[in-house]
């Protein structure tokens, strides 16, 4: 049978082995072989050639690359290219020692030509010649391109976490999806990882020309000594064989070493663009047709001058003033097009709504020193955090919470982050980055050395310590946590005293949909034939106000239907909706105990609030007099305070009339005291009064002659 070895079945072959992951392991077998078995002339020349045109490879794929990561293997085909010029320099050298003195033709044609036809056949020719191939290569490209690569790789890695932030502003913001994210991410990381090779790779093309100086050294004393001592060749002989020897072998590796330093100055100076080098110097060397006129004056007047070459000066002037003529005429024609084009087209408006940016519903800035928390390449958790803390606020409040954009922000201290809604700051604080912070839970066994601090969201007495003083810290009986989940507590924690402002008619759309799905008839005629949407939006903020989750929506949906008849009013909704969930409400705020502990209104003081809210006409509204408003809130805080020392909840129960304008007054006395109606507690739950408020403020308001 007879085997086809054309070079279309020999690249199939090659490319069937590289499918298999042999190519490169074979690869580097060859090169080790070729460093220890002796090659024949013929396989020399073979190998020379395929490295020349490997260089010429490399170079003109570098050339037509648009942008560096179009080419991202290139560190490691400058590391496997050199090794192979190394490996060929190391077995040509043992095929001159050993044959050199049979003639220039010993080690191959193809030395022997760079020996005979590139120098003139002149050993003094070629030493000069090999000397300003190496100052070039050495000097001036490997040197420059090193140069470049280092400060590429060290700009690069410092611009990372900029922008990774800035790909996770875009997809909180929905500038893109989260394929398109990923994408950049990637692109980010792989210029990253191929700056840094580069910044290695330009070691080693640094360390090959300094290996062809040495080896051409050894290879000549090497030469001259065998020659004159084994085979008694004279010294003029001698020196004759083998410097023509040696320089060809070090011209034949120092062209592609050339070519390849060339190619690796072009990647790390190249600038991402859509057009490959040819075409972006062209466009970009001869825009302007007064460039071209400018050198053909200047070029001109030269040629002008007695003793010149005017020939060729004048000739070249002359060139240069066409090519500046034509580009003038064609940039002339475009702009009548572009004109002729701009007159038939319909005008667009200057501005239109897509350049108004929406206003974000969530915002973290932080300051420039809390970077590296919301980039992941440095292990931050930041961005981990926040979707952990969106997704649980969710779950428990009952609506999608929507993404938090996060950007960088100069004017904040290095340390310091602010957290705004709807674009107005909620809340701020300044951290210690590196440190953890140890806070004081209400007793603890010991002090900390570090900076004292208050806790940004419960404002309790804190130490930023060094991480090392974890274990003493918590040993002590303080609760330690790092930066990232201080920015998330913090989060989570105005999340739930502003979810209301962040719920609206397209969350209460999604919710009747999800209604849709397991109660179909009871959506239907919910919204709009017996509610408009906008009063049970205002229904769901109300509840969301005073800290009732709407996990429950089938619940709240049937109260609705059935009280919608009698009255549009929210607040009157609101009420008969806290009151069909006030199961949940009261395990929600109270525990799961059988007995739930309360604080109740004295009779006296019960009487006046009533007679308040009746005076102003208005259902949820009171109208008191400014000392007896401001005892009062002095007392319910005082009791809710007791409540909180005991370890029991701080809760009010008034009735139905009261409730609404208590629980106002007691968002502002307290923050951990609730306010229930009589009629939203269970029948089957047990109450304990432990408290009576406002006996005193109820004697000093009758003794005012209320």
């Amino acid at each position: 049978m007879q085997t086809n070895w054309s070079a279309g079945s020999v690249l199939r072959r090659l490319a069937h082995l590289g499918r298999y992951g042999l190519g490169a392991p074979l690869l580097l077998i060859v090169m080790l072989c070729m460093m220890v078995v002796p090659l024949p002339p013929f396989a020399l020349d073979a190998l020379f050639t395929f490295n020349i045109a490997l260089a010429l490879i490399v170079l003109m794929a570098s050339v037509y690359a648009a942008r560096p990561l179009d080419f991202a293997a290139f560190p490691t085909v400058l590391l496997v290219t050199t090794l192979l010029r190394l490996a060929l320099n190391v077995a040509s050298t043992r095929v001159v020692l050993l044959e050199g003195h049979a003639g220039a033709d010993a080690a191959g044609r193809v030395i022997e030509a760079f020996g005979a036809f590139v120098i003139g056949g002149s050993y003094a020719v070629g030493v000069v010649v090999f000397t300003i191939l190496v100052i070039i290569n050495f000097v001036v490209v490997t040197k420059g391109a090193g140069r470049v690569s280092e400060v590429s790789a060290r700009f690069t890695l410092d611009a990372m976490p900029g922008k990774q932030m800035a790909i996770d502003a875009d997809l909180n913001a929905g500038l893109i999806t989260q394929e398109e994210a990923k994408t950049r991410r990637r692109d980010v990381s792989q210029e990253a990882d191929f700056y840094g090779a580069m910044d290695g790779a330009s070691k080693f093309v640094r360390g090959d020309a300094i290996a062809g100086i040495l080896i051409l050294l050894i290879n000549l004393l090497g030469g001259l000594m065998i020659g004159t001592l084994q085979h008694g060749l004279s010294f003029d002989g001698a020196l004759h064989n083998y410097a023509l020897l040696t320089i060809g072998d070090g011209l034949v590796a120092q062209i592609p070493s050339l070519l390849l330093s060339t190619a690796a100055a072009i990647m790390v100076t190249r600038v991402s663009t859509s057009q490959d080098m040819g075409e972006q110097i062209l466009s970009e060397l001869f825009e302007h047709p007064r460039t071209l006129a400018v050198t053909a004056g200047i070029i001109g007047a030269v040629g002008l001058v007695p003793g010149m070459p005017n020939a060729a000066f004048l000739g070249l002037a002359g060139m240069a003033g066409g090519g500046a003529y034509w580009l003038h005429r064609k940039r002339h024609r475009q702009s009548a097009v572009e004109v002729a084009a701009n007159a038939t087209a319909p005008r667009s408006p200057d501005l239109g709504w897509d350049d108004v940016a929406p206003v974000d519903p969530l915002g973290l800035e932080i300051g420039y020193r809390l970077i590296p928390l919301v980039d992941t390449q440095q292990g931050g958790q930041l961005m981990e955090r926040i979707r952990g803390v969106r997704k649980k606020s969710s779950q428990e409040l009952g609506f999608l919470i929507p993404p938090v954009h996060i950007r960088d922000n100069l004017e904040l201290p290095p340390g310091g982050y602010r957290l705004s809604l709807m674009g107005v700051t909620v809340g701020e604080s300044e951290v210690s980055p590196g440190r953890e912070l140890a806070i004081n839970p209400g007793e603890v066994f010991g002090q900390l050395i570090g900076e004292s601090v208050r806790d940004p969201v419960f404002n309790l007495t804190a130490v930023w310590i060094d991480p090392t003083q974890r274990d003493q810290a918590q040993a002590l009986g303080y609760t330690v946590v790092d930066i990232s989940t201080v920015i998330a507590t913090h989060l989570s924690q105005l999340l739930k005293e502003h979810a209301w402002e962040l719920f609206g008619h397209e969350e209460a759309q999604r919710l009747l949909d999800r209604l849709a799905t397991v109660a179909p008839k009871l959506a239907e005629d919910l919204v709009p034939k017996t509610l408009p949407l906008s009063v049970m939006v205002k229904v769901l903020q109300n509840l969301l106000r005073e800290g009732i989750p709407i996990r429950d929506m089938r619940t709240i949906a049937e109260s609705l239907a059935e009280h919608a008849s009698k009255s549009q009013d929210p607040d009157v909704l609101t009420a008969a909706a806290r009151i069909a969930l006030g199961r949940f409400i009261t395990q929600h705020v109270g525990g799961s105990g059988g007995e739930i502990p309360i604080l109740t209104l004295d009779p006296a003081l019960d009487h006046i609030l009533h007679q308040a809210v009746k005076a102003t006409g208005t259902q949820g509204n009171i109208a008191l007099e400014p000392g007896l408003a401001e005892r009062l809130q002095r007392a319910l805080a005082e009791a809710a305070q007791r409540q909180e020392l005991a370890g029991e909840p701080a809760l009010l129960v008034v009735s139905d009339m009261l409730r609404p304008p208590l629980a106002r007054m007691a968002r502002h006395s307290h923050a951990a005291l609730r306010v229930l109606a009589l009629g939203e507690i269970p029948d089957d739950k047990q109450v304990r009064i432990v408290a009576t408020v406002g006996r005193e403020e109820a004697l000093s308001d009758a003794r005012a002659g209320r």
